[in-house]
């Protein structure tokens, strides 16, 4: 017989998978049109950071393991971030056969709100359920608060020049690789 936390994190990791699931589709489909495709290492770089962003989920979802008990309420709230993620790993690559060459800074330019957009959601996600389901509080809960106004501002501006969204792409790298360098110890199964 299985835990309920076992039960419960089956459709967790199977959202997972399909988004994991996309984004390698849409990075082998530019390959594979690769002669047509003009790229933008920004857009390149949110790629990367939404795979690692779905293992990373998978990865903690294992801290998990001992919550109890286990509703219906809080599970569809656990789905919440893997869906999103999901929906973000989708519109980060162009869908279907495109005629012509297939530019991604221009693919980039006209979903960049809707990316962020997602990305805030994340952040309000994972605010909500550091508050709520796994109790902590301090320096991680006004990180991302400032992280997600920030998203805000920048959905709300008018227009971001070139140089801004390579520094939000940097940025957003070099934050992911000081937290696995801080979290050393914290992602630890054990």
């Amino acid at each position: 017989m299985i835990s309920a936390f076992e039960y419960v994190t089956v459709l967790i990791s199977i959202v997972l998978g399909l988004g994991i699931t996309q984004i390698l589709t849409g990075v082998a489909d530019l390959i594979h049109q690769s002669k047509r495709v003009r790229v933008y290492w920004p857009l390149m770089i949110w790629v990367l950071l939404v795979l690692v962003m779905h293992v990373q989920e998978w990865w903690v979802t294992y801290q998990l393991k001992n919550y109890q008990p286990w509703r219906l309420p809080v599970f569809l709230f656990m789905m919440l971030y893997p869906i999103n993620l999901f929906v973000l790993a989708r519109l980060l690559t162009p869908v279907g056969l495109q005629e012509g060459t297939i530019d991604l800074k221009v693919f980039y330019e006209e979903n960049y709100r809707k990316i962020f957009g997602f990305t805030a959601g994340l952040v309000l996600l994972a605010l909500l359920d550091d508050v709520f389901i796994r109790g902590e509080a301090g320096a991680n809960i006004i990180t991302k608060s400032i992280l997600l106004a920030a998203l805000i501002l920048l959905i709300r501006a008018k227009r971001l020049p070139h140089w801004g969204h390579v520094a939000i792409a940097i940025a957003l790298l070099l934050m992911l690789v000081l937290s696995i360098v801080v979290e050393w110890n914290v992602w630890l199964i054990g």
